[in-house]
């Protein structure tokens, strides 16, 4: 076989030399359960990753970039990995190195990310428009009538019922603490969070308020480059990852808090990230340690209880890829859940595996990402909960479009949604069914 010539990935190899390919991954990769074929394996994406390093396989190969871009990138097989492979960080450096192989996903895709998710004016366009869009009734009437094609029926699916009005609000640059301040943190608003799921900011906010702490959401943040780092836009990453640095060095804060997942695993990978840039690669570690999910910053230092209200549901937890898989987070979560008066906790079977959302993966890769949801949602179907806390964005939007679909009467929060929800139960002297903060258009979001 001819050998093509060695690729340049931006990758160490001692990285590729950790796996030892024992197999043990294998029941943990959503897609070699789905498809059997070890290419679509973690070992098997790693073995292919090698040949193209040693120049065996051309990166233009498109069995290849078929193969590395059908991994979900859930990482799922890290935490089944005895030898501690990182393979996030392999499969992002050959998608760095070799683009996706259809034209359309390729040009429109990165034209997006790098063009509107690195700008505030055209997200905050886009957001307007999706919620015109919904709060106008032309949403429910397309659906409804069933005049769109097949394909953009799907996709229209998929679209997340944004919260708010029209036109959002916007958080203060300085929220105080409520009663004394023991801690000042910063707080990653997002792009997505903010333009779609600007509520659940509010009481993300709230919540830290409410738990001593002063909260700064530094108005020239910009999205975290989750999207970019994980489908191989590496130079916008940095990019973004280097404006955050500064946005949030000029804060003055403890901590960087963020509410999803995807975000908060980026936060914690920019040393990793800007490690070869000398003037940036100290503040970018520093950072990193700085950085922490909602969930782990409120275990971390303690939770007040004493002014929640009950709130009696049956309530299931998924696990977000990128929290549990990404950034060792289990516990925590749960414990929160757990200390909500009146909630009865119940485990989701399979919690740890992926939706099928996967950042853009459902748009993508739309067969194998509704193939993986059905599993998820007879496991949810099976629990018997009112309630499923998903606390990623990616994770609720892919949920409450498959309970719709199969007509699963679930509501989809956050956890600081039901954390708020108790406070305000507290306050009311009431049982807890406040309506503020949902994922969806109402109570009940899955029904819309």
């Amino acid at each position: 076989m001819a050998r093509a010539a060695a690729a340049r990935l931006e990758l160490d190899q001692r990285l590729l030399k950790q796996c030892v390919h024992c197999g043990l991954c294998l029941d943990a990769c959503p897609t070699y359960r789905l498809l059997g074929v070890e290419m679509d394996s973690p070992r098997g994406r790693i073995y292919q990753v090698r040949q193209v390093q040693e120049g065996r396989i051309a990166l233009d190969d498109p069995n290849f970039r078929a193969h590395i871009y059908a991994c979900l990138d859930c990482r799922a097989c890290e935490t089944a990995c005895p030898s501690g492979v990182q393979y996030g960080r392999i499969v992002e450096a050959a998608r760095a190195a070799a683009p996706p192989l259809d034209p359309v996903e390729r040009t429109l895709g990165r034209a997006i990310l790098n063009g509107v998710f690195t700008s505030k004016p055209l997200l905050s366009l886009g957001g307007v428009g999706l919620r015109l869009y919904q709060r106008s009734g032309l949403s429910r009437a397309l659906r409804a009538t069933h005049l769109l094609p097949p394909r953009l029926a799907e996709l229209e699916a998929l679209l997340p019922s944004a919260q708010g009005g029209i036109l959002r609000g916007r958080i203060p640059d300085l929220t105080p603490a409520l009663g004394p301040r023991r801690r000042r943190v910063g707080f990653l608003s997002g792009c997505v969070m903010d333009e779609l799921m600007h509520q659940t900011n509010e009481a993300t906010v709230r919540v830290l308020a409410r738990n001593g702490c002063e909260v700064v959401t530094p108005p020239q943040q910009r999205c975290c480059g989750a999207l970019h780092l994980h489908t191989g836009a590496r130079e916008t990453a940095r990019a973004l990852a280097r404006h955050n640095i500064e946005a949030f060095e000029q804060a003055g804060v403890e901590a960087v808090v963020a509410n999803a997942a995807g975000c908060g695993s980026t936060l914690k990978e920019y040393g990793d990230l800007l490690a070869g840039d000398p003037e940036c690669a100290e503040r970018a570690r520093a950072f990193s340690r700085s950085a922490r999910d909602v969930s782990e910053f409120l275990a971390e230092h303690g939770l007040d209880t004493s002014s929640m209200g009950e709130v009696r549901a049956r309530v299931t937890y998924q696990d977000p890829c990128h929290l549990a898989h990404g950034q060792g987070i289990r516990t925590q979560p749960r414990q929160l859940l757990r200390a909500i008066p009146g909630l009865e906790l119940v485990e989701l079977r399979e919690s740890e595996v992926c939706c099928g959302s996967a950042g853009t993966y459902n748009l993508t890769h739309p067969e194998l990402s509704r193939q993986i949801l059905d599993w998820k949602l007879d496991h949810l179907a099976a629990t018997g909960a009112r309630i499923v806390v998903a606390s990623n964005p990616g994770c609720a939007f892919q949920l409450t479009a498959g309970l719709r679909r199969r007509g699963l009467e679930l509501e989809v929060l956050h956890l600081v949604d039901l954390l708020e929800r108790a406070y305000r139960a507290g306050e009311d002297g009431t049982r807890g069914r406040g309506d503020a903060g949902t994922w969806g258009e109402g109570p009940r979001a899955s029904a819309v």
